[in-house]
């Protein structure tokens, strides 16, 4: 196979995996239609694999082109870093899609941020971001993310990290509501709370304190995102715990007001991590420079 394959071919492979179509591929990539045919036979030889397959009106990939197109996509971005090792990044010129795995908890404050950092300065550059399903780092080693930013963790060697902020979590009610403005941990117990949990968790740091005074919450609801218990707690009587930065942001315009927890919760570190591959890559060391300024 590795004999048959150079970065051309490698490069029509990625093409096709994201367009799903030899003609889009072709567009993309700037290459005849009967050409870009020939690629995929090509492909499909070295590789052993349909890659494509038709699906209705369109084509769709193989479960064996989906498993490969991440390592090839991580192939191409080093093939790149390399060829511009010691060349000057434009920024303003460069066309790049980063995907970023981030944390539903503090996905509502930072997508903001950084989609208007980059692009300021960038307009060519497509930030996709993709929820998490797992916290694995094998998604780094093969390429299918590029950065994952979610709370920290020990990495392992291969991992770089960098420290974004420190986040604190505190209770939200909506603005009529008759909790009083610095409740106590009993007063908190006598409201209906949600508890916002990817998992589908209805307990949390907050019980263990309960339970060391004898208090015990009524979790009424649990949902996937703190997102979303901000919106439930603006049309109900609940109290939610969300982090400090989403309160702030959205809570008057939600109609929600936010207090401090009246307990000693931990705080967490939200976290940048990359691939050690990617140290050198300019790319991306413009794009973690940029989001490290627009998050402090």
């Amino acid at each position: 196979m590795a004999e048959l394959l150079d970065l051309n071919l490698l490069r029509v492979f990625d093409a096709l995996l994201q367009d799903n179509s030899v003609t889009a591929a072709a567009e993309r990539l700037h290459l005849s239609i009967p050409a870009t045919s020939r690629a995929l036979g090509r492909l499909r030889r070295a590789m052993d694999d349909p890659i494509l397959v038709r699906a209705g009106r369109g084509m769709a990939p193989t479960p064996f082109a989906l498993r490969t197109a991440p390592r090839v996509r991580s192939l191409l971005d080093e093939a790149a870093a390399l060829a511009g090792a010691g060349r000057e990044l434009h920024v303003a010129e460069l066309e790049r899609t980063f995907t970023i795995r981030i944390n539903d908890g503090v996905a509502a404050t930072l997508v903001t941020a950084a989609v208007a950092a980059t692009a300021a300065v960038a307009p060519g550059v497509v930030l996709r971001f993709v929820a998490e399903g797992t916290e694995s780092s094998e998604a780094l080693r093969d390429g299918s993310i590029d950065l994952d930013i979610g709370a920290g963790d020990a990495p392992a060697p291969d991992i770089r990290t960098a420290g974004l902020y420190l986040e604190r979590v505190v209770g939200i009610v909506r603005s009529g509501s008759s909790l009083g403005r610095r409740p106590t941990l009993a007063q908190l117990c006598r409201h209906p709370h949600v508890s916002a949990s990817r998992r589908g968790l209805a307990r949390g740091p907050l019980d263990d304190v309960l339970d060391a005074e004898g208090l015990q919450r009524h979790v009424a609801a649990v949902v996937p995102t703190s997102a979303v218990a901000a919106l439930l707690v603006s049309s109900s009587e609940y109290v939610g715990l969300v982090p400090q930065r989403l309160a702030e942001q959205y809570g008057e315009a939600l109609g929600l007001r936010w207090f401090p927890i009246p307990a000693p919760l931990p705080s967490v570190e939200v976290v940048l991590r990359w691939h050690a591959r990617l140290d050198a890559d300019p790319a991306q060391r413009w794009l973690r420079e940029t989001l490290r300024a627009a998050f402090s």
